[in-house]
């Protein structure tokens, strides 16, 4: 047993619509005489990717003692059901439990993680870039979570437009109706470290007095983490900064 996240059901605010089933890749829930019920606890990986599919809140995160995750143990029991395994994103206990809370500002020693600010440059377009192509709104660098200082000039006052990885590749007007006049960190929520990027965001709120964030995420069940992720790294910091999601369908629409 161990003190870790994982779903909390509401069975007063559950109607049973079953919607969170699908939701969740691990297949943790099933439903049961009407209700959604957690199969084995061992199946929960606690990201949460189910709660935005959940029309009445009844589905939330706590913390509490229970078994670990077991991802051999719930490949063979999606297997048993007729569902796809899951792989591993998933840190060892150890990782998990005693990572260090706060992440270095500039975690790897390549030049290319130096922030910059190019803003104005931005308003002209290139000499070597095509003007059928259109005009970049990126005006920082970098831009994956892990990699952004949370002291960087950029995010200071920012609207900040936290993206997952695949959302620029499926919305074909991601510069211009999305971007445009924001600040970007992308990450990914199913394959990256999310109680790091909490920690990360938190000092990122901290530190900086954003104006907005803006969660754009894909509208698959996995990526609803994101907003859990964001969610959280809000609530421990205990400010209030005004929060949207866009989602995005796979095939670059908006939901």
């Amino acid at each position: 047993m161990a003190l870790r996240k994982i779903i909390k059901i509401d069975e007063e605010l559950c109607n049973g619509c079953g919607l969170c089933v699908p939701g969740c890749a691990e297949g943790a829930l099933q439903i049961v005489d009407g209700k959604a019920k957690l199969v084995k606890e061992q199946y929960c990986d606690g990201l949460g990717a189910c709660l935005g599919e959940c029309p009445t809140g009844a589905l939330t995160v706590e913390d509490r003692e229970s078994a670990e995750y077991d991802e051999v143990a719930t490949n063979e029991w999606l297997k048993s059901i007729g569902r796809p395994t899951v792989s591993s994103a998933h840190p060892a206990p150890e990782a998990k439990h005693h990572a260090p809370p706060h992440q270095p500002e500039l975690p790897c020693g390549c030049p290319g993680t130096n922030p910059k600010t190019f803003g104005k440059r931005q308003a002209e377009q290139p000499a070597n870039v095509p003007a059928s192509a259109g005009r970049s709104e990126l005006t920082q660098w970098p831009i994956q979570l892990m990699l952004v200082p949370p002291s960087a000039p950029f995010l200071r006052e920012a609207d900040l437009l936290l993206a997952a990885d695949c959302v620029p590749f499926a919305y074909p007007d991601f510069h211009r109706k999305m971007l445009k006049g924001r600040a970007l960190p992308i990450a990914c929520p199913k394959l990256d470290n999310a109680e790091l990027y909490v920690d990360k965001l938190a000092q990122m709120i901290r530190q900086n007095d954003f104006r907005s964030i803006t969660i754009a995420h894909m509208k698959v069940p996995c990526c609803f983490g994101l907003g859990r992720i964001v969610n959280e790294a809000v609530k421990r910091f205990g400010v209030k900064v005004p929060v949207m999601s866009i989602n995005v369908g796979v095939e670059g629409e908006l939901k």
